[in-house]
């Protein structure tokens, strides 16, 4: 049980960058409190792979030798709930779990990724992170040259059908409506054997997230191994906002080069920051989120002994 209610920094989300960052920080001697509801975006996919030195493995194998490796730092505590309330105070931060505990900290840390929001099409949400896939370089090898399908439309979907068409050339691209790409556009994909189809989704057919077939709205299926889809999506989490962050066009939260949000004292790293989600980008981000706050508490600590 966590005695303590007052800590130098508190990272809201203890996944891998969550847990990256407080490895960094419980390093340099920093007192931190790690808060996480245990609900990570990628829980339901089987393999992560393009992180080296774990190539291949389970995500949760992955955290939880993270969370191993972190806990032996006596610097660094974890409390297991939800994170409901910020409130920016004159001396820091106070922040509200579900439970009713409050923690207060000089600095808080957004480590809490983001959520997508899934079209409603029957078995999508079951074979989502399983075999319909957003990121080629996490998931591409292991379906590389497989009949394979791109759920998008307009430039976004000429784009993303060009990126997979390095990994595959069976290749057909689901507008699920009327396609929005330009003449030239859809001229180039055919030039490229890659086929459109403007029908309507009804339905994944699957086994435990695998899929068998996508059935169209007229009836007409089609058998594939992958599906690839960037759904849009939302923040995690509330706070950033409720404390004032700015958010990007994206609905990312928008920090500067040190990992600094609009708000003093605020940082955020992770999925909730990056464009292309990775657990590599994400530890990679927390890591240097670490450093950046470990160094923004030594200045300020160094100017109020001057």
């Amino acid at each position: 049980m966590i005695q303590q209610k007052h800590f130098e920094v508190i990272i809201i989300g203890g996944s891998y960058s969550g847990l990256s960052a407080a490895m960094s920080l419980g390093r340099s001697l920093r007192q931190v409190l790690v808060i996480d509801s245990g609900l990570p975006c990628n829980r339901q996919t089987p393999h992560s792979h393009n992180f080296i030195t774990h190539d291949g493995e389970v995500p949760a194998v992955i955290s939880a030798k993270a969370k191993l490796q972190v806990d032996f730092y006596d610097t660094v505590q974890f409390y297991n709930g939800l994170a409901i309330n910020a409130i920016k105070t004159e001396n820091g931060f106070e922040i509200k779990t579900e439970s009713g505990k409050v923690f207060t900290s000089k600095k808080v840390l957004f480590a809490t990724g983001v959520k997508d929001l899934l079209p409603e099409i029957k078995g999508l949400a079951e074979c989502w992170g399983i075999s319909i896939l957003h990121c080629p370089y996490c998931h591409g090898y292991e379906v590389k040259t497989e009949k394979t399908a791109i759920i998008a439309n307009g430039d976004a979907g000429f784009e993303y059908a060009k990126l997979i068409s390095n990994w595959t050339k069976d290749l057909r691209l689901l507008t699920n409506g009327k396609s929005t790409l330009s003449l030239e556009q859809t001229q180039i994909l055919k030039n490229h054997h890659i086929v459109i189809f403007e029908d309507e989704i009804e339905s994944f057919e699957h086994e435990k997230g695998n899929i068998q077939q996508i059935i169209f709205k007229n009836e007409l299926k089609i058998t594939v191994k992958a599906i690839y889809h960037k759904p849009p999506f939302k923040q995690h989490c509330l706070l950033p906002e409720i404390l004032g962050c700015v958010l990007t066009e994206q609905g990312l939260i928008k920090v500067d080069m040190f990992q600094k949000t609009s708000i003093s004292g605020v940082f955020a790293s992770g999925d909730s920051v990056i464009q292309a989600r990775s657990v590599a980008m994400a530890v990679s981000s927390g890591s240097f989120a670490g450093a950046s706050i470990n160094k923004e508490l030594i200045d300020e600590d160094f100017k109020l002994s001057f």
